[in-house]
């Protein structure tokens, strides 16, 4: 059964993106990672939305590949023609092994169960250069309880649950999970730097990750 259905939801919204949105700001983890780069190196931003990481790694001089499921987001970024668009799936990226020195996918990968998640993670180090660097998000277990309170739910297979949220990219797969979990998915990877710490909302709580491929 496909559980990576989020895309779904996301191509009604950035098919529907107006100026102001969030979703067009870069964040701020994104911005000091991209820091240490060498001048012109190979990035893949993997599920890139509308761009807002892409584009703006691109205007450092950066050399960007923007993958995404949903085509409409693509089309957003293609106006500017400063990064190349693949439509893809994250768990079978068309892309040669170590293709990229760095990675970033931002609140992108949790969306699929755990054999989707770890196929994904699979795909990230192969294409990735040993020695580059991943920053990603994953959905924390302490955020858990807090979408419970809020929404009925039922775990679909280890760790992967589904909401009953309508409107909302809930109803689609979404994978938990705590440092243990996370690390042991990465294997293969240096951590460089772990947090746990909400997003916009109270309870959203997240893991922040940047790793380098060993």
């Amino acid at each position: 059964m496909k559980t990576d259905t989020a895309d779904v939801h996301w191509s009604e919204q950035w098919a529907n993106i107006t100026s102001g949105s969030k979703w067009l700001t870069p964040e701020q983890d994104v911005i000091n990672w991209a820091e240490a780069f060498a001048p012109g190196s190979e990035v893949l931003d993997l599920g890139a939305g509308v761009g807002r990481h892409a584009l703006w790694l691109a205007e450092k001089g950066h050399t960007v590949t923007a993958l995404d499921a949903a085509p409409e987001g693509l089309a957003e970024i293609e106006k500017f023609n400063s990064v190349a668009t693949k439509l893809g799936r994250m768990d079978e990226l068309p892309f040669d092994d170590t293709s990229f020195d760095h990675i970033v996918s931002w609140n992108v990968i949790y969306h699929g169960d755990e054999e989707i998640v770890s196929r994904t993670i699979s795909e990230i180090k192969r294409v990735l250069k040993p020695g580059g660097t991943y920053l990603g998000t994953m959905l924390s277990k302490r955020r858990l309880p807090h979408e419970q309170a809020k929404h009925s739910g039922r775990e679909i297979s280890n760790n992967s649950w589904v909401f009953d949220a309508p409107g909302t990219d809930k109803i689609h797969p979404h994978f938990f999970c705590n440092a243990v979990e996370l690390l042991t998915l990465f294997s293969g990877f240096e951590v460089l730097n772990l947090k746990d710490q909400e997003h916009d909302k109270p309870g959203s709580y997240h893991w922040h990750v940047t790793l380098e491929r060993l």
